[in-house]
């Protein structure tokens, strides 16, 4: 017995293999199946069908060096554990698919080292374009040789000025404003602020485009609107990855004139205010109120149900991927930044303020 040498077992089905089932040339089935070049539309029914019936798989290596195209999209995110861009990532994969695009996905934990090694990475794959969530918005030389070298970047979470590339996110300053704001609206003057990207220090900022320090200047700059002068007493702020939340939070909550509100810059830091909170034996919140950024699904499940600043985190990586393939397409129009709007969710975790020792 022998073995069908053009789409046997052990060989995958080439384009040769698909034209001579189909009855047409080489030139015709691969015009065909790569969707370019004039191919009449019964020719290009006998090629697909021929296709499906050998099981035939595309090159998208040969694709791409005939169309220049890989109909890949690089991502590259701070932190894939964080909620927040599991959700973008979703949103990101999502409209990229429904563009007829896929993602390759990496991870940089913050560390600008790493995402300079995943944009290589990512360009040695020859992706289309790249939306990257800046672990520096200092360090982006990469970021720049990407751009002038032919691979559109749009920046996802965080903005770079400096840059002429897209950007997309969300008025971070004025959110985290308003979020403060009604804190001081029910009395509360002792309003802490806690953050694992930032520095406390109000003159020497070490990334003064960053996500964090935008958070932390709206908080700063409720404050001083309400009076209230002395804006780093309650703020504790510290490396990614590099301290405990809970153990930052737990620093302020015991000291001797303790806060009465703490305003979390994100959901994992909200778990570590909450779990400060625990320990101590404080009530949220009778003795403790609590707003975060994020809406999380346990912000929701825990009781009481935590108020938050909901970003719309799956819209955000939509929003970027339509903005990156609007490049890749040939776009030429002038860099856009778009900020999507946040909502202020109103629960139960925040209360009058109540003088505690």
């Amino acid at each position: 017995m022998t073995t069908n040498r053009r789409s046997g077992p052990h060989r995958p089905a080439t384009i040769p293999d698909v034209a001579r089932e189909a009855g047409v040339s080489r030139s015709t089935a691969s015009r065909a199946l790569a969707d370019y070049g004039s191919v009449s539309p019964e020719a290009r029914e006998r090629v697909r069908a021929a296709a499906q019936k050998l099981g035939y798989r595309p090159n998208q290596l040969a694709r791409s060096m005939i169309t220049g195209r890989t109909h890949t999209l690089g991502a590259v995110v701070a932190d894939i554990q964080n909620p927040f861009f599991a959700g973008v990532t979703r949103g990101i994969t999502d409209a990229a698919r429904a563009a007829g695009y896929q993602v390759l996905l990496a991870n940089t934990d913050e560390d600008p080292a790493a995402e300079r090694a995943a944009v290589k990475t990512l360009r040695d794959r020859h992706v289309d374009g790249l939306i990257v969530s800046p672990a520096s918005t200092t360090d982006t030389a990469h970021l720049t040789a990407a751009h002038t070298g032919g691979c559109p970047v749009v920046l996802l979470d965080r903005r770079v000025p400096r840059l002429d590339l897209d950007s997309v996110t969300v008025d971070n300053h004025g959110a985290a404003q308003d979020a403060v704001r009604r804190l001081l609206a029910v009395g509360h003057r002792r309003i802490a602020l806690v953050s694992l990207v930032g520095n406390d220090a109000a003159d020497d900022p070490v990334d003064p485009g960053s996500t964090g320090l935008a958070r932390m200047a709206g908080y700063r700059a409720a404050l001083r609107e309400a009076g209230i002068d002395d804006t780093g007493t309650y703020l504790r702020t510290g490396a990614f990855h590099g301290q405990d939340p809970a153990l930052l939070a737990r620093d302020l909550l015991d000291s001797p004139a303790p806060p009465t509100a703490v305003f979390a810059t994100d959901s994992l830091v909200a778990l570590g205010v909450l779990s400060a909170a625990r320990e101590l034996s404080l009530r949220v919140p009778e003795d403790l109120s609590v707003i975060t950024f994020d809406d999380t699904d346990w912000a929701r499940a825990v009781r009481p149900r935590i108020s938050v600043v909901a970003q719309p985190v799956q819209e955000l990586g939509a929003q970027a991927v339509r903005a990156l393939i609007a490049r890749v397409e040939g776009g030429t129009h002038p860099p856009e930044h778009t900020t999507l709007p946040t909502e202020f969710i109103e629960r139960e975790s925040v209360a009058r303020a109540r003088n505690r020792a």
